[in-house]
């Protein structure tokens, strides 16, 4: 691997992170420092932490940030049903972003996986 951009899992938590700021644009008003802010930064980290996992030395370090990855999409997961519960989002809007994310959980899964057997 030569860089984070070429890994499919980075790629997948990219384009979520970028769908969850726009749709985040539409969250009421008095949300701004709630429940956006906690949703922006939970998805944001799971690709930050695959690039800081992907620039460590060791594979050993690699998987660390990769669990650290899997925690915060579980939470973005969470603020994404609790943005539905709330009618923030539609229900269609809240399984396209929830395919996304089993994609994704997937993929990062098997990413884990891969390293633990190498």
């Amino acid at each position: 691997m030569s860089t984070y951009r070429e890994l499919r899992v980075w790629k997948l938590g990219h384009n979520l992170t970028l769908q969850i700021y726009q749709l985040t644009n539409l969250f009421p008003k008095e949300e701004k420092f709630g429940l956006v802010s906690q949703l922006r930064r939970s998805a944001s980290s799971i690709c930050a932490n695959i690039v800081e996992g992907s620039a460590r030395k060791s594979r050993k370090e690699f998987l660390q940030y990769l669990y650290q990855a899997r925690g915060s999409l579980a939470e973005t997961e969470y603020h994404l049903l609790l943005s539905k519960d709330l009618k923030f989002i539609t229900e269609q809007k809240y399984n396209e972003l929830n395919d996304l994310y089993i994609i994704l959980a997937k993929t990062l899964n098997a990413l884990i996986a891969s390293l633990k057997i190498s």
